[in-house]
């Protein structure tokens, strides 16, 4: 059996959707899969052994609808038994449209819908820990006959180069590995999906606070750095000490490396959160108020991965409010969202831990 799976769009999304080669593994284990994907995501699945090869989406073919058409009848030529499009988005659906595939699965859409052979709407409610990220994932493997109800969990594979690699970072900059190290993802993807800057600094010092010996590294990209620097410029004194600002992930791998060595990653909802998961390392997510909790709260068991939302504590702010409108009054939200709510939640996380 010959699958493409397709998966474009950000981090999370390309590694979330990496279970659906091991389940198909384990079922057919002489089947051969392809994955499609942004070239720029490739780092959070390099290496992974279910993946047999990669065919990386370019900005080139968002921006030429003829080199998307080349790229579609390029992957055409490969025969593949099954097409899985993940996001169904206009490349995938033209992808899927044109492939000689006998089975085509993606999500409902009511207006994509005649180009697949099986679609299947997203559950709502999640049944396990899994959440749905995961669970509305694994349901697009039901045509195939896998057994669905087996939870497979994300997973990031680092050479051992990689790790030696990160803890010699670590050690020359003088981190102590016996002692706690804190991965802290102070910047969202976006501002809507980021913690207010004052709050973050506020969750740093009761960090600190907490776990007196704490050493603390930033993740943030370099176009970040300013606002990464002006919330560590609002952390108290004695907590600034503890951060190591300059120890950071200078592409994916290295930053995987580095927190692959962390005690935890505490800090906004996004991909450094579900790779650190896919790394077994605890995690403490801040959603954004907007963010529907139980789609990314991923294997969350309130002791090693712990998630919290506005909506946990103040729910009569989310009565009847659409997602929009949710999105559109992020900003009053996030306000109402003050790290005395979480602190107990956070202390409970950092004893467990």
């Amino acid at each position: 059996m010959k699958v493409l799976i397709i998966q474009q769009k950000m981090i999370g999304d390309v590694l979330a959707t990496s279970i659906l080669f091991e389940a198909i593994k384990h079922k057919y284990p002489n089947s051969e899969l392809h994955y499609v994907i942004n070239s720029h995501t490739h780092p959070v699945v390099e290496g992974n052994p279910y993946i047999d090869k990669f065919h990386f989406f370019t900005s080139e073919y968002e921006k030429s609808k003829i080199k998307l058409y080349k790229f579609a009848k390029a992957l055409q030529k490969e025969n593949y038994d099954a097409v899985i499009d993940v996001y169904s988005i206009f490349s995938s659906n033209l992808i899927s449209l044109i492939s000689k595939s006998k089975i085509k699965i993606s999500k409902y859409k009511w207006y994509t819908s005649y180009i697949y052979t099986h679609t299947f709407k997203e559950a709502k409610t999640p049944k396990t820990n899994a959440g749905l990220a995961i669970e509305n994932r694994l349901q697009l493997l039901e045509p195939l006959g896998i057994d669905t109800t087996q939870i497979v969990k994300p997973k990031i594979y680092l050479t051992d180069s990689e790790k030696n690699k990160a803890r010699e970072i670590l050690e020359s900059n003088n981190i102590q590995l016996n002692q706690p190290l804190f991965m802290i993802g102070v910047l969202g993807s976006g501002i809507t999906k980021t913690y207010p800057f004052e709050y973050m600094a506020k969750v740093i010092d009761e960090i600190v606070i907490a776990q007196p010996k704490s050493q603390i590294l930033f993740n943030y990209i370099p176009k970040q750095e300013e606002d990464a620097k002006t919330i560590l410029e609002m952390c108290l004194p004695e907590t600034k000490k503890k951060i190591y600002f300059n120890v950071f992930g200078e592409n994916l791998r290295n930053f995987l490396g580095l927190t692959s060595h962390c005690t935890a990653l505490i800090g906004n909802e996004g991909g450094a959160t579900n790779m650190a998961k896919a790394l077994n390392i605890p995690t403490f997510t801040i959603f954004s108020p907007w963010i529907k909790k139980e789609a990314w709260n991923m294997f969350d068991d309130n002791k090693q991965n712990v998630s919290v939302h506005l909506k946990d504590f103040k729910p009569k702010h989310f009565l009847d409010k659409p997602s929009k409108e949710l999105k559109e009054n992020w900003k009053s939200l996030y306000k109402v969202f003050n790290p005395v709510l979480l602190k107990t939640s956070l202390q409970k996380f950092l004893k467990y831990i």
